[in-house]
């Protein structure tokens, strides 16, 4: 067949025809992708202002007992979806002026200010809170920072009832990775035992 030459009827194409081997409208396609990027980011916003919202852990740590050094301790009981939404309520009016709105902790935080003192520590993963056993945390929280080491927490034992605190502590909590969970569940049951 001659370059050029006309094939028979049914496989001639049209003259402005285009190459679209699904037979699918260059517009629907064009309207589906735009309809699964509009449901995607309607769901990241909404776990985004909804970031208690519960979800099943399906993690290989998840309802585990905690080992560390030898020693076992039940697993971690279940962050109450309550308590978060209450204690991310509190935190937002009595904590992240100091401790930042995502419990980022102030700049340079490990550094001394010239009075002696430390910033405001970060209260997600990367700071230390999960160091310490929920006592503590409480403590420091009812009766303020340790004079001696000249630190400059206030005291809320006036302002916050000892469930309030504990809600506070409970959404610092749902913001910490699973390791950082664990340990802290396992340092405050260590602690509770002696």
């Amino acid at each position: 067949m001659k370059r050029g030459a006309k094939l028979p009827g049914k496989f001639q194409r049209r003259k402005n025809a285009r190459k679209n081997p699904l037979q699918i409208p260059s517009f629907s396609v064009f309207a589906l992708v735009l309809l699964a990027t509009a449901a995607l980011l309607a769901s990241a916003l909404y776990f985004q202002k909804n970031p208690s919202v519960e979800r099943e852990d399906s993690s290989p740590e998840a309802g585990q007992p905690v080992t560390i050094n030898g020693v076992t301790v039940p697993p971690p009981p279940a962050l109450d979806a309550s308590a978060i939404v209450q204690g991310e309520q509190l935190y937002a009016q009595h904590c992240a002026a100091c401790h930042g709105v995502n419990l980022e902790g102030a700049a340079n935080w490990r550094v001394p200010l010239p009075d002696g003192s430390l910033p405001a520590p970060p209260h997600d993963s990367s700071g230390h809170t999960w160091h310490h056993p929920d006592s503590v945390l409480i403590a420091i929280t009812r009766n303020g920072g340790d004079p001696a080491r000249n630190s400059r927490m206030p005291a809320f034992r006036g302002q916050l009832t000892d469930e309030e605190i504990e809600a506070v502590l409970t959404f610092m909590k749902s913001r910490w990775g699973e390791e950082e969970r664990r340990y802290q569940w396992w340092i405050t049951v260590m602690s509770a035992n002696q």
